[in-house]
């Protein structure tokens, strides 16, 4: 395991430090980017003055992004095994 890192991440005007691990560090770099870009499109789309709203509805668009990627998951998942027990009919036919 790696020794900790200490770094520092801007979301919507705020500095936050955090400790992480290094193999972390990209993948929270890229979230905040994604978190301030989302927030500066809610700000020019709609008239908000509060941070806070912003926050919330962009906390509600990830989180929705990820129910709706678990749903799809799941949804792949019940076709693959479909598909593979179709397959495997076949086959055990074929072997009879």
């Amino acid at each position: 395991m790696s020794n900790p890192l200490k770094i520092k991440i801007s979301i919507a005007d705020r500095v936050y430090p955090l400790t992480i691990q290094p193999e972390q560090e990209e993948g929270l770099r890229k979230a905040a980017k994604r978190i301030d870009a989302m927030i500066q499109r809610f700000e020019k789309s709609y008239a908000v003055r509060d941070k806070q709203d912003v926050l919330a509805m962009s906390a509600l668009q990830f989180a929705a992004q990820v129910e709706q990627k678990g749903i799809d998951n799941e949804n792949e998942q019940e076709q693959i095994k479909t598909q593979l027990e179709e397959l495997n009919q076949v086959l055990q036919e074929h072997l009879s």
